[in-house]
């Protein structure tokens, strides 16, 4: 163990004792999802650190975008503007798999991932 990680453990063994983690909000909770499920585990820190400097790397933009365009879709009724939309899920799609690609993960985009579970029924 370095000189820096006794230093935090013994900082925080004496916030313990001092009671100031007794009243935080969610004490007992599970924590909440951080949206990096699909970043490979030895990236996600060095994800964290750019989300908390306002930097977001352009892969978990992407994700948010087509999460949004996805809602969209959804809640939109005139077929011209489906089909523009689903245009849109379909370049940001193929931009983020490049991305992920060129990181070594392959993805299988989820309404393919669907429709090959429905053959399969």
């Amino acid at each position: 163990m370095s000189i820096f990680e006794i230093i935090a453990e013994r900082k925080i063994q004496q916030a313990i004792e001092r009671g100031e983690f007794d009243n935080l909000p969610g004490k007992g909770k599970p924590l909440p999802p951080d949206d990096l499920d699909m970043v490979p585990e030895e990236l996600r820190m060095s994800y964290k650190i750019l989300k908390n400097a306002g930097i977001v790397p352009e892969e978990i933009e992407l994700r948010k975008t087509i999460m949004s365009l996805n809602d969209l879709l959804n809640a939109c009724s005139d077929e011209k503007e489906r089909n523009e939309i689903r245009k849109k899920i379909s370049e940001k799609q193929l931009r983020y798999n490049i991305i992920m690609e060129s990181k070594g993960i392959k993805v299988v985009d989820p309404f393919y991932q669907a429709k090959i579970m429905e053959k399969l029924k």
